[in-house]
C-alpha cells in the first residue's frame, strides 16, 4: 500500500494543476482586453445546414438576418423538401427582404456525414470569397462575423467556436451545459490558447481558396467527422486552426437524459476515431481520477480522508464556477451537483466508446467504422 502513495500523490497533483491551469488560462483569455474586429468588410456567404424542428430553432435561425456585417448572403441548406423547419425559414426570409438569402433542397451524398451532403449545395453556391458555415442551433450575435475574423493572422487556415450552452430548461439540459461549457469549451479554448486549436462544427469560417485548394468542400468528406477532417486539412496545409475568443451561444430548452447521453457517446465516439492519441488522455480528465488518487494517498499515509478529500472537492468546482461566472455562462446551484454527475459519467462514457462504433445523429444510423460513401446527387435550387 506504501507503494501507492507516491503515485497516487502524482496522479492526483498533475490531474489538478492541469484542471486548475486551464481555468486560469481560459478567465485571463476572456477577461483580457477584448480583440478588436478586423474592420474588414469583405463579402461572407453564411451557410446555415437546417433539419427538423429544435428548440428554439426560430430564434437562432432570425439571428443571422440581424448581423452587422456590411455584406454578406444567407443561404440555407436543407436535404428533404418536406422538411418541417422549411416553413420557419421561408417566412424568415421573407420578414427581411432586405437581406440576400436563398433556400436550396437537395441531398449530394459525398461522404458517411449528412451534415456535410446537406451543405454541398450551398457550398457550391456560395458567391463570396469568406465562407462561414454555422449549425441552425447556434445563436449568432449581431458581430459574429467581425468576431470570427477578429481571430485570423496569415498563419491561419480556419477559425471555428465551440458552443457554450444557455437557456436551459430543465435539470438535464443544465448537465448539458456543464458538459458544454465549463468542461468542453473550457479545455478547446484551453487548447487554442496554446497554440494547438482545432475545428469545431458549430461555427467554421474558411477563406473559400485555401479549402478549394486542398480539394474543396467534398475533402472533408476524409473524415465522419467534417471538423476532424478540417483540423487535419488546415494542419496538412502547414496551417493552424484557430478558435474565435470566446465561443458562441447554443440555447438548449430542455432535454432528456437519454438525449444527452447518447449525445455525449456519438461525440466521444467521433473523437476516438478521428484523433485517438488525445482522446486516450479524456480518461484521466475530470474529478474522479484525482479525487480517488487523494483518497488513497491520504489514507496511505495515514491521513482522514475526508480532511483531504472534501476540501479538493470544493475548490475543484469553486475553479469551475469562478470561471462560468467570468465567462459569462449559465450558472446555477444545480449545477455543483451535475458537475459531479458530468465528471462520474466520463470514465463510462470513455469506455463506451471503446467498445462499440454506432451511433444515432437525426434519425440517422451511423458508425465509425464504416466507410461506404453512396453516388452525388443532383441538388435543388
Amino acid at each position: 500500500m506504501n507503494d501507492l502513495i507516491p503515485v497516487a500523490g502524482v496522479i492526483c497533483a498533475v490531474a489538478t494543476v492541469a484542471h486548475f491551469l486551464s481555468i486560469a488560462v481560459v478567465i485571463r483569455r476572456f477577461r483580457g482586453t477584448p480583440v478588436q474586429a478586423a474592420g474588414d468588410d469583405a463579402p461572407v456567404s453564411i451557410l446555415r445546414p437546417v433539419c427538423g424542428i429544435e428548440n428554439y430553432i426560430e430564434e437562432t435561425l432570425r439571428s443571422s438576418f440581424r448581423l452587422d456585417h456590411p455584406n454578406y448572403e444567407v443561404i440555407f441548406c436543407a436535404a428533404d423538401a418536406e422538411d418541417p423547419v422549411l416553413p420557419i425559414v421561408r417566412s424568415l426570409m421573407a420578414d427581411y427582404p432586405h437581406i440576400e438569402s436563398k433556400l436550396l433542397i437537395g441531398n449530394s451524398t459525398v461522404s458517411r456525414n449528412p451534415k456535410l451532403n446537406n451543405l454541398v449545395k450551398g457550398w457550391h453556391d456560395a458567391r463570396h470569397p469568406w465562407v462561414l458555415m454555422v449549425d441552425s442551433n447556434v445563436a449568432m450575435p449581431a458581430d459574429h462575423v467581425g468576431r470570427m475574423r477578429a481571430v485570423w493572422r496569415d498563419d491561419t487556415g480556419l477559425v471555428c467556436s465551440p458552443p457554450a450552452g444557455s437557456a436551459p430548461g430543465n435539470a438535464w439540459a443544465e448537465l448539458e451545459c456543464a458538459f458544454l461549457n465549463t468542461y468542453q469549451a473550457r479545455w478547446q479554448c484551453f487548447a487554442d490558447s496554446i497554440g494547438l486549436g482545432f475545428a469545431q462544427g458549430k461555427s467554421m469560417l474558411w477563406r473559400r481558396d485555401l479549402l478549394d485548394g486542398a480539394g474543396g468542400i467534398e475533402a472533408l468528406a476524409d473524415e465522419i467527422a467534417e471538423d476532424a477532417a478540417a483540423t487535419k486539412i488546415v494542419r496538412g496545409l502547414g496551417l493552424r486552426v484557430r478558435l474565435a475568443r470566446q465561443p458562441f451561444m447554443q440555447p438548449l430548452g430542455r432535454r432528456g437524459l437519454a438525449e444527452v447521453w447518447r449525445r455525449q457517446v456519438r461525440w466521444a465516439r467521433l473523437r476516438r476515431q478521428t484523433f485517438r492519441l488525445y482522446f486516450v488522455p479524456e480518461l484521466f480528465v475530470g474529478a474522479v481520477l484525482p479525487l480517488v488518487a487523494a483518497g488513497l494517498a491520504a489514507g496511505g499515509a495515514g491521513w482522514p480522508i475526508a480532511a483531504v478529500v472534501l476540501p479538493l472537492l470544493a475548490v475543484w468546482y469553486g475553479a469551475e464556477a469562478a470561471l462560468a461566472y467570468a465567462a459569462g455562462w449559465y450558472l446555477s446551484w444545480r449545477l455543483v451537483a451535475l458537475w459531479m454527475l458530468r465528471d462520474a459519467m466520463l470514465p463510462v462514457l470513455w469506455t463506451a466508446a471503446w467498445v462499440a462504433d454506432d451511433f444515432e445523429w437525426r434519425g440517422n444510423a451511423m458508425s465509425v467504422a464504416v466507410d461506404v460513401v453512396g453516388q452525388e446527387l443532383t441538388a435543388e435550387p
